[in-house]
């Protein structure tokens, strides 16, 4: 009996003291994905990750955090007119706001079936989000192996929210994002 109580209050401290471990962004093999509707039809954008600071817990998600910064000038929205509407100071206003950063502030649920609420910084205006993820073994790594992994992300904004109102007689409020982040430990 006391065997057995001494192994389970090791076995409290050993999970009690995990703590979250870092993962490298590889930038290189991930993407930051949004959609925008427009009235020309559905169009698609990317733009790039200037860093990434993950620390994940894969045993207990909520002591995981993530902070992204994303460099705004170097959008792309599908055709060279919407590019450069989108960095231009009715959107983005990526000459006064060359960034736009997200921090976790709460992560629950599974693996699987992960929430992150954070705080996304657009234009300098700043709003709680909430993104749903899915953490996954890279194709072609053993079970085992937990040390190259990819996340998926999804979800919605308003950009009016955060004072991207231009162009409002031709794209609407709804921004999807779509990331994928392939991350290294």
């Amino acid at each position: 009996m006391i065997r057995h109580l001494a192994l389970a209050l090791c076995l409290m401290t050993t999970q009690a003291t995990a703590a979250p471990e870092a993962y490298r962004l590889d930038t290189a093999r991930s993407t930051v994905g949004f959609t925008y509707d427009a009235a020309i039809g559905n169009n698609l954008g990317t733009m790039p990750i200037t860093s990434a600071d993950m620390r994940i817990d894969l045993g207990n998600l909520g002591a995981s955090r993530v902070d992204v910064t994303l460099d705004a000038t170097g959008t792309r929205a599908g055709f060279v007119f919407a590019t450069e509407a989108m960095k231009g100071s009715e959107l983005l206003d990526a000459a006064r706001h060359p960034t736009i950063t997200f921090r976790s502030t709460a992560i629950t649920g599974t693996l699987q079936e992960a929430r992150i609420t954070g705080l996304l910084t657009v234009r300098g205006v700043t709003h709680p989000v909430t993104l749903t993820a899915g953490l996954y073994r890279q194709p072609g790594t053993d079970p085992k192996d937990l040390s190259h992994l990819t996340i998926l992300l999804t979800g919605t904004l308003n950009r009016h929210s955060f004072g991207a109102s231009g162009y409002a007689n031709l794209v609407g409020p709804e921004i999807g994002l779509r990331i994928v982040a392939r991350v290294v430990r």
